[in-house]
């Protein structure tokens, strides 16, 4: 039981490095055979490794996944192959081998998929989103905020084969940590499962931390006073671009709850017992992120209406302005107008004092316009 009290320590990323024990084999595997390989492209396969009570077989060289799976086969245990970006052809000899369904095959191959599971005869196929927060100095209208990528999961019997898409989402450190913990992988394949759960799910933790500073930062910007003392608003296309990156975040979210609390709650013979009470505590971390999403679209729904406002706000300033000025221009426009009409028999116009007399009360009309709107706040 001490293996299951720490088990979520285990699968949890560690805080110090990983040393590499040359017992272990190399990390990557350039020998496998994992079916027609395309001239000058690296193979798919990125490790292929057997287990038997909790501990990696060492072989003499390369092991393709058909000489692994028949020394399971033959002396128990099971086989963990890990792949990234395989094509059809290299695909198609696993899949074969593993007895693996075509509609999972081919779904693992086209990836694209939405988070879920599915259940065949001998196999669990779990599909992942993987989320990675992209570092940015400054949010602008065109960056990336989260980068998403793909785990797809086959869990037999006997075998555990993952398929990844996309630069993130390596599962080379959590392969080492849970090779350092034979108790914990004697558990078999439904143990390699919860731990790609999850890891994956505590993903989504981080990236919902650093996304909860990155709309702090624009919440602030926004309700921040300008230079003047208004509101000084924020470009309402950084915002948008960030309701788009939280929607992809949400894409990858919300539609793994489902899978997670059923293989939490409905017993299945591919899932050890001692495993599946812990998917339980994957379901409840997804279902926090969930609302986390959420949460952040209905703020930057708010934040966007506020910075809206603002700039509706800012325009009916300026136009307030331009009335006034223009207001107070109207004053010595009209009066030019009455005595650019060149009449010869008009008040005034050949008088002496006429001309200063007129250019003060105009002067004193504009000057009193001007000190009312000012005090009523249009200028």
């Amino acid at each position: 039981m001490s293996m299951i009290r720490d088990l979520r320590a285990v699968v949890r990323p560690a805080r110090v490095s990983l040393r590499k024990d040359p017992r272990r084999g190399p990390a990557q595997d350039t020998g496998a055979h994992a079916g027609t390989r395309t001239p000058g492209r690296p193979s798919a396969v990125v490790d292929c490794a057997v287990y038997r009570d909790g501990a990696r077989i060492e072989c003499a060289g390369p092991v393709s996944p058909q000489q692994a799976m028949r020394e399971v086969r033959r002396d128990g245990g099971f086989v963990w192959i890990g792949l990234h970006e395989p094509t059809e052809a290299e695909f198609a000899g696993i899949a074969a081998e593993f007895g693996l369904h075509p509609l999972a095959v081919e779904d693992a191959v086209q990836a694209h998929q939405r988070p879920k599971l599915e259940r065949y005869d001998d196999s669990l196929f779990t599909v992942f989103k993987t989320v990675h927060y992209v570092d940015h100095d400054e949010l602008t209208a065109s960056s990336e905020v989260v980068e998403t990528g793909e785990v797809m999961c086959f869990t037999g019997r006997d075998f555990f084969i993952t398929v990844r898409h996309g630069g993130q989402g390596s599962l080379r450190a959590l392969r080492h940590r849970l090779q350092d913990d034979p108790e914990l992988l004697a558990k078999g394949p439904s143990a390699v499962l919860h731990a790609i759960a999850d890891h994956v799910v505590d993903g989504y933790i981080a990236v919902a931390d650093a996304l909860q500073d990155d709309i702090d930062e624009v919440e602030t910007e926004v309700f921040s006073p300008g230079r003047k003392g208004t509101p000084r608003g924020t470009d309402a296309g950084r915002i948008y671009q960030l309701k788009r990156e939280i929607l992809e975040f949400k894409r990858a979210v919300s539609p793994l709850l489902r899978p997670m609390q059923l293989l939490s709650e409905r017993p299945m013979r591919l899932i050890d017992p001692d495993i599946q009470k812990y998917f339980r505590d994957v379901a409840d971390h997804v279902a926090r992120v969930q609302e986390q999403v959420i949460g952040f679209d209905e703020l930057l729904n708010s934040i966007l209406q506020a910075n809206l406002a603002q700039a509706s706000v800012a325009q009916n300033e300026d136009m307030r302005k331009i009335t006034s000025w223009a207001a107070i221009i109207a004053v010595p426009t009209m009066v030019c107008g009455v005595y650019g009409m060149n009449f010869d028999y008009m008040p005034e116009t050949h008088w002496k004092f006429g001309y200063p007399v007129i250019m003060a009360i105009t002067g004193v009309i504009c000057l009193g316009i001007h000190r009312t709107l000012k005090r009523n706040g249009w200028l």
